[in-house]
């Protein structure tokens, strides 16, 4: 971190020596970069020293060393070269700067003390500074608690205080209250960190080892429609992938389709009867939802085409020519429709369904036979998992698998064949009891660790209608997705005819503005709520440009991209400024707004813990009003009041709403949203 210096010589553990003194690679492994090259560097020395660089062809082998210790001496310094430049160009987390700084704080102040609560949080009213650090209080508990000694918190924050080590961020602290830390930044560091973002862009957090994500999302069914229902795990799941792609994270994007099983047998059968020319003449099934519908009331009510589906199922799964044709066939129908939607929503996925893990599952009910985990429960084979009640059954009666098999024969292939360091389902709420035990059995059989790998149900509630029920039609229908798109369409062009923006912009703008605007606000009105809880539909509060809306963010962002056009300041003026300007704070909404801008990294390191994207939402919105404040106080433009005639341009006030635009440009880019240079 930049904030904090350390003194002191790094020491290396170095191997028993040979001739030439050859570094053990045991001891390259456990040391720094930094600390391998130190002792690289000495060990090139000593073969000097030795002669070893090129006189007598008795010490061939010496030079040998030393050419492969001079090339893994190379190879490291560029590769930390690469790493400090990366890490020069990261945006600073501030908050987690300062938690380092009173971390080190607290453990020279009480050395003894295990696990000591840290909490540093931005403050809420300027004149509590700008951060606080509260672990005082949980201090005063621990040291009563542990050691019966009876400290009040305003000395434990007096001594934390003292002990804070010498820093790059902080112009002064305070002590407040019983024992609030009270933190004020440096200007000029914060003046800098800005001056950082509008050279390099918006860089992430520094977040460690790259590590491999594997995101499950969207998932439909094959031979359904996508609904309303689909619409949540597909913004969701996106949104989740842009961010830790932007992280530096290795992300696979997969969608778990819903292509195998029983259903298929009549959608087969349907399909012999209604077009038996299928294998050579392509069926031209335009409604597969009705398709589908008419196969499942055949099913149900005639007996002889039930027997018939039965028999399409096991020649499917048998693998038989003719079937694997239909079953591609029906799937590619359901393929075309749903990438309609997904061009629409901008969503990137690997098509990877129930059929890609078919022929895994029976390797999957053996290592569960063989490890002592199954049961048998008339007929069917079962799996108790400690602290479920109820068991996943991995083959049923007939010795067909179910969803369970397949589910585990996902999550083995995701943690085993992919490597998975994280991996996410981002699936409803009411699919978390399964997971959960899912996840479980797959610890129990030792397939993971989840102190070193993270397997999260980023569960989500459910779409509500205004009257506070289930999403639906006025028939009672699942609400089509396809349908509400172009409801969206419809009803933001409505909306900037209301505004007259049909007058002023052109054809190709007002038509960009229209799907900037519907597609946006169905997406942010998604990711603007707590995603655990249910929330309500609704297009007249999405579009309004008024409040927490996609609507107002997309407007406030073409008004801060319009004031430097306005002044006639392009994007080389303002690259040059940035290098050259210092950016004044001085004014308090100018330092309000620095700050506000600088906690961006704060947040996205936020979301990657907890996986809860309002907190973005929140953030762009908290940014746009503060930048409200700033340009209703600080003149960026000064204009002659008769003339209209620009008379003075102030311009580290233009780089303020540069570096604000920016962070909303990629704080839109994560959620998915494409916003516009003229609405």
């Amino acid at each position: 971190m930049l904030c904090v210096s350390f003194k002191g010589e790094a020491t290396g553990e170095v191997g028993k020596e040979r001739l030439c003194g050859e570094v053990e690679a045991s001891a390259r492994c456990r040391n720094s970069p930094e600390n391998e090259i130190k002792l690289l560097t000495a060990e090139i020395e000593r073969l000097k020293n030795f002669g070893c660089l090129g006189v007598s062809p008795s010490l061939e082998g010496l030079r040998d060393e030393n050419a492969k210790l001079k090339y893994r001496l190379n190879f490291l310094q560029k590769s930390l070269q690469e790493e400090r430049s990366k890490t020069a160009k990261s945006m600073i987390n501030i908050n987690s700067c300062l938690q380092e700084i009173f971390g080190a704080a607290i453990q020279a102040a009480y050395p003894d003390l295990e696990n000591p609560p840290l909490v540093v949080t931005p403050s809420q009213q300027p004149k509590f500074g700008d951060y606080q650090c509260n672990s005082a209080m949980g201090i005063t508990q621990i040291l009563l608690k542990t050691k019966e000694q009876k400290v009040s918190p305003r000395e434990i924050a007096e001594k934390i205080s003292k002990n804070i080590p010498a820093n790059e961020c902080i112009e002064k602290i305070e002590i407040a209250g019983p024992g609030f830390i009270n933190v004020h930044l440096r200007k000029d560091f914060v003046s800098k960190q800005l001056s950082s973002l509008l050279m390099n862009g918006v860089q992430p957090p520094a977040v460690g080892k790259r590590k491999k994500v594997v995101v499950d999302f969207s998932s439909p069914n094959i031979a359904k429609e996508m609904h309303v229902g689909h619409l949540r795990s597909t913004i969701i799941g996106e949104s989740m992938c842009r961010l830790f792609e932007f992280a530096g994270y290795d992300v696979l994007r997969l969608n778990h389709l819903g292509d195998w099983g029983t259903q298929f047998g009549m959608l087969i059968a349907h399909l012999q009867d209604k077009f038996p020319d299928y294998l050579t003449v392509s069926p031209p099934i335009g409604d597969l939802q009705a398709f589908y519908k008419e196969s499942k009331r055949r099913f149900d009510t005639e007996e002889e085409f039930k027997k018939r589906a039965y028999q399409c199922v096991v020649l499917l799964q048998s693998k038989n020519p003719e079937f694997i044709k239909a079953w591609e066939l029906i799937c590619d129908v359901s393929r075309k429709e749903f990438q309609k939607i997904y061009n629409c929503l901008d969503i990137t996925l690997i098509e990877r369904g129930e059929s890609f893990y078919h022929e895994m599952m029976k390797d999957i009910v053996k290592e569960f036979e063989d490890k002592g985990f199954v049961q048998v429960d008339d007929g069917r084979k079962i799996v108790f998992v400690p602290g479920f009640p109820v068991p996943l059954t991995i083959m049923k009666s007939d010795g067909g698998y179910t969803y369970d098999t397949s589910d585990l024969a996902a999550l083995k292939h995701r943690l085993c064949e992919e490597k998975a360091d994280i991996l996410i389902y981002v699936v409803d709420s009411g699919q978390s009891v399964h997971l959960q035990t899912v996840f479980a059995a797959g610890q129990m059989i030792g397939w993971y660790d989840p102190k070193v790998t993270r397997v999260a149900h980023a569960a989500f509630g459910v779409v509500l209608g205004e009257d506070k029920k289930k999403f639906k039609t006025r028939s009672g229908d699942t609400v089509r997705l396809i349908d509400l798109l172009e409801e969206g369409l419809k009803r933001a062009m409505d909306k900037l005819r209301d505004k007259e923006r049909d007058k002023v912009l052109t054809a190709e703008e007002l038509k960009a503005a229209q799907t900037s605007v519907a597609f946006g606000c169905i997406k942010y009105a998604d990711l603007s709520h707590n995603r655990l809880n249910d929330y309500v539909f609704s297009f007249d509060k999405m579009l309004d440009d008024r409040g927490n809306t996609a609507a107002y963010l997309l407007y406030a962002f073409t008004r801060i991209r319009a004031i430097a056009r306005l002044a006639s300041i392009d994007e080389q003026m303002l690259r040059k400024a940035a290098r050259e300007e210092v950016l004044i704070l001085d004014h308090e909404k100018e330092w309000k707004l620095g700050k506000c801008i600088l906690r961006f990294p704060e947040i996205l390191q936020k979301i990657l813990d907890d996986l809860l994207l309002h907190t973005l939402c929140d953030y762009l919105y908290e940014l746009a009003t503060t930048f409200t404040e700033f340009y209703d106080n600080c003149y960026c433009v000064e204009k002659d009041r008769q003339s209209g005639q620009i008379v003075k341009v102030n311009m580290w006030r233009l780089l303020l709403c540069e570096a604000t635009a920016t962070i909303m440009a990629k704080g839109f880019d994560i959620l998915g949203i494409k916003p516009v240079q003229r609405m």
